[in-house]
């Protein structure tokens, strides 16, 4: 098969929407299928591999490293790549995603779309009524959703969410994966922990996110001040539009010397971060699925969530769900063992497996070919008349 990704945010933006849709690129690619991938061009970005056609972008009026698309593409890449392609996968219901609905129209091709993010908790980017974003946010989505012939969600969690919001299409639960096996690799390296800012005697706690308002990262500055166990140590990995706030705030609840901020850590350290923590925790209340548990469980790590339905969807019996206020998170923090347990290590990783590439590309290509069988074509794209 011939498949083509249309996606509003890619590289060189670092996270899970990005590493979910390369993950599937590479295991179709695996399978022996082509991927092909359009997304908004990043001035002074040069791409590293993969076929990747860019298309023309103008920054948005906020401060945030996405792209306005213009929706250009040109003649060449729509004869030599999108008439061929067998079917289309979007993962955006912004200006890419309906090129790809357009296309898939067009010339007959089964259209695909990869629910990522609840729109809803990103009104605070746009500078309008927050009510009144939210409800247009959950308007598009249903209305985009709606245009599908298949619509893939990664948690049953959001399969409900969807059916609340009206989309009446066929959904597939398919969780994004992980490289498992890399991820287990991960060793507990106490250098590194050194390096964190964890001595001798100390729980390190660790967070992977993007910085910004609606990953709820405060949470966790605030539990380090309730909890007031002068053992915790807080390591933050990532980067974003609310690092500086959340330096600040850190530095007015007095935690400031127990907090430390690491930037963007190239995925291949991330292994090693997961398996040297004591304890990772995911505040967010906002994530279709949320890829760092995953990660985080395939290392053994003890995993605290903020009690949502999707986070519990990823958990399973492995980790903890507390509600999403700094005294519970406090309290879940003080409880975290001086001692590795390798039981719950254990579970952690079995719980992991669920999420192995080989089952989500079995999941996607049943899908795809189910599709295309239903639309009378065949699993070889041919070349369609405009």
């Amino acid at each position: 098969m011939r498949v083509g990704f249309f996606t509003e945010v890619y590289r060189p933006v670092v996270n899970g929407v990005v590493a979910s849709i390369d993950t599937l690129a590479e295991g179709l690619r695996s399978r022996g299928h082509e991927v092909y991938c359009f997304a908004p061009r990043v001035p002074g970005y040069d791409e590293a591999d993969g076929p990747v056609f860019r298309m023309p972008s103008l920054p948005l009026p906020t401060r945030t490293p996405y792209r306005l698309t213009l929706p250009l593409v040109s003649r060449r890449n729509l004869n030599k790549v999108i008439k061929r392609l067998s079917l289309v996968h979007v993962h955006s219901p912004f200006v890419t995603g309906w090129m790809g609905l357009r296309y898939a129209r067009r010339y007959g091709m089964p259209l695909v779309y990869t629910y990522h993010t609840q729109l809803e908790a990103y009104a605070h980017y746009v500078p309008f009524e927050p009510n009144a974003t939210r409800y247009a946010a959950s308007q598009l989505t249903r209305t985009f959703a709606n245009s599908a012939d298949a619509v893939v969600v990664p948690t049953p969690a959001m399969a409900t969410r969807l059916r609340e919001l009206g989309v009446g299409v066929r959904l597939e639960v398919v969780p994004s994966s992980i490289d498992v096996a890399v991820f287990g690799a991960g060793r507990r390296d106490d250098a590194l922990r050194a390096l964190a800012g964890a001595g001798l005697g100390d729980r390190l706690v660790l967070c992977v996110s993007r910085l910004a308002k609606e990953k709820n990262i405060e949470l966790l500055v605030d539990a380090m001040a309730v909890g007031a166990d002068r053992s915790l140590r807080l390591v933050i990995a990532g980067d974003g539009p609310a690092r500086e706030a959340l330096e600040e705030r850190a530095r007015q609840r007095g935690v400031a010397d127990r907090t430390r901020f690491l930037g963007i850590v190239a995925r291949e350290q991330l292994p090693d971060l997961y398996a040297s923590c004591d304890a990772f925790c995911m505040p967010s209340t906002t994530e279709t699925q949320g890829l760092v548990i995953a990660e985080a469980l395939a290392a053994g790590a003890t995993v605290i969530a903020a009690d949502t339905p999707q986070n519990r969807d990823v958990l399973g019996l492995a980790g903890r769900v507390v509600p999403p206020a700094p005294k519970a998170f406090a309290a879940a923090l003080r409880a975290i063992p001086k001692v590795p347990d390798a039981a719950a290590s254990a579970v952690a990783r079995q719980a992991a497996e669920r999420f192995r590439i080989e089952a989500q590309i079995d999941r996607m290509i049943a899908l795809y070919e189910e599709l295309m069988a239903a639309a009378n074509l065949p699993l070889t794209a041919n070349v369609r008349s405009p």
